[in-house]
């Protein structure tokens, strides 16, 4: 078997499972106990070119994004994944009893439709290790109907309707879990104001140990990788606890910086600029006056 596994359709997951022919083209429902009760493989990576959205009991593979931690996998827990990335699955022990499943669908299933236009707001599906969502029995059972529904329309025979009420479901599933993930964040304040905490001094030390001389302006994805965590997971943690994403904590602690030097030297703005990490003082001008209101050169005379 090669080292990836490349699956891009709905079909092609029936064939690896050997599960014979799907009811809908572009969208299936699997069963943890009966559906890959019988899989053969015990360990292997694959690429999925669809959607997956699953929920497990007790989990009969250790899942991981290739080259992270597993999952956070507990009981009634959710994990989210977009097209074509990397994971990796271990076969343990399936439980008989295991009411998992997972809801598999193909882009084009809502290429066309509102929700197509906006999956991309839905930022768990880009979530990594040790970020997934926990449900409590209320939240799953709620899931869980809306998932039964889903596998009613698909499992029906396909008429003019079905494509609209399957997509509307599927938006009503994932806008209960973007509530699940906020009553998540809350739950975890104490444990949200470390990582912010960290988070705001990972950025001191960059600053403090010329990191920026090297590799430039914090990014989002360093600053995400160094934490352990997923860039959006990241930011969306922060944003729930600050009022801020990444990306607005960085440009906030650079224009601090850049402030300070405007009032307390002689450097041009371009030097300023090329201090604080930027490779170009054009975008530092542009951010600056995003935040401030004036250019560089308009708040050194301001205060003056």
């Amino acid at each position: 078997m090669k080292e990836i596994i490349t699956i891009n359709s709905i079909a092609e997951v029936y064939e690896f499972f050997q599960l014979g022919k799907p009811q809908h083209p572009l969208i299936s429902i699997l069963r943890v106990s009966n559906d890959l009760e019988n899989l053969d493989i015990e360990k292997f990576k694959y690429s999925l070119g669809l959607y997956q959205i699953s929920l497990k009991d007790s989990c009969p593979f250790t899942i991981r994004n290739y080259g992270r931690n597993s999952y956070d996998y507990q009981e009634g827990s959710m994990v989210f994944m977009a097209p074509n990335q990397v994971l990796e699955f271990e076969k343990q022990d399936i439980n008989k009893d295991d009411t998992g499943w997972s809801i598999i669908f193909h882009p084009d299933l809502i290429r066309k439709a509102e929700l197509g236009k906006k999956i991309s707001q839905f930022s768990f599906f880009d979530y990594a290790s040790n970020e997934a969502l926990h449900l409590s029995e209320e939240e799953r059972e709620t899931i869980t109907n809306i998932a039964l529904t889903i596998e009613k329309e698909i499992c029906n025979n396909i008429d003019a309707h079905s494509q609209t009420l399957i997509i509307s479901n599927l938006e009503l599933l994932l806008n209960y879990c973007v509530r699940f993930y906020d009553r998540q964040f809350y739950t975890r304040t104490n444990l949200n104001q470390d990582i912010a905490s960290q988070f705001e001094q990972l950025l001191r030390m960059y600053y403090q140990e010329n990191k920026q001389l090297e590799l430039g302006i914090p990014s989002v994805q360093f600053c995400g990788e160094e934490m352990n965590m997923s860039p959006k997971y990241l930011s969306d943690l922060l944003r729930k606890e600050t009022g801020q994403g990444t990306q607005d904590h960085i440009h906030q602690l650079i224009i601090e910086k850049a402030k300070n030097q405007l009032l307390n030297s002689k450097k041009s703005a371009s030097e300023i600029a090329y201090s604080l990490g930027f490779v170009y003082p054009q975008y530092f001008s542009k951010i600056f006056k995003k935040k401030t209101s004036m250019s560089p050169k308009e708040f050194r005379h301001s205060t003056n």
